[in-house]
């Protein structure tokens, strides 16, 4: 219970990823831009985004060939699409799959393409995406398998370039924070450090030039206590050990 309650606690100062803060990947859009010129028979020029932080889309500069092609804020993705459709601008918004449906005064006036794919933003919301137009005239909603793999295609390759890009930190043996004493802590292993043996750190010479720090700073530690920590976190390895078989075959190996 102390550890749910504080978990509930932590939560409530972490930044809320909310769907208006949905910034979207330029791979992802440059994707769904090419699909809609290629669908519409846009001209590129004509397409303009009007969203961005502290924008007002009611006064932005439409001209009268504008195609607006960009990802609104979805809480008042209704009132923008009535907006729109009152003054007479064409469309492609993105919008959120689950509740596409949901607008009681543009519903029958839009086509709504469903798509199973799903977004995730610069914020890192990961958001079922759809998307809503008035470009089509007859037709009040279907599904898009083609703009669906397009989108799933782009999402999964950004993925992996993540993945491989995110580069692994790794502190040397004369650094100590609570985040590394609290797995000794829950490995059950017993490690202290004395006054004597540690100087107050928050941050390493060599990341300087990166720009970054000691999350939550750290101790750097003496010889001493380096030693202590090095094998305080190798009592929880289990460590095999070759058999006298194995040891022989090692010795004929490269002869």
């Amino acid at each position: 219970m102390k550890s749910k309650n504080y978990d509930e606690f932590v939560e409530k100062f972490k930044p809320k990823k909310t769907t208006d803060d949905c910034y979207t990947p330029p791979e992802i859009y440059e994707a769904i831009k090419e699909w809609v010129y290629l669908r519409y028979g846009i001209n590129p020029e004509d397409t303009v985004r009007p969203f961005w932080p502290g924008a007002d889309y009611k006064s932005f500069d439409y001209s009268e060939d504008s195609i607006v092609l960009d990802n609104p804020p979805f809480s008042i993705l209704s009132q923008i699409c009535e907006y729109y459709l009152e003054h007479g601008i064409r469309f492609f918004l993105f919008a959120p799959s689950l509740t596409i449906l949901s607008s009681r005064k543009t519903w029958d006036k839009m086509n709504h393409l469903i798509c199973d794919c799903s977004i995730i933003y610069e914020n890192g919301a990961n958001v079922k995406t759809s998307f809503v137009t008035n470009l089509d005239k007859d037709v009040i909603a279907q599904t898009c398998p083609e703009l669906t793999r397009i989108v799933n295609n782009v999402s999964e390759r950004l993925r992996k370039k993540k993945v491989r890009e995110l580069p692994k930190y790794e502190y040397p043996d004369h650094i100590v924070t609570a985040a590394m004493m609290q797995k000794l802590a829950r490995w059950e292993v017993d490690f202290e450090v004395k006054r004597k043996d540690c100087e107050h750190i928050s941050q390493l010479d060599a990341q300087i030039p990166e720009r970054k720090a000691i999350f939550g700073a750290g101790l750097l530690l003496s010889e001493k206590a380096a030693a202590e920590k090095a094998a305080a976190e190798k009592a929880n390895t289990v460590i095999y050990q070759l058999s006298q078989r194995e040891l022989d075959i090692v010795a004929r190996l490269g002869s």
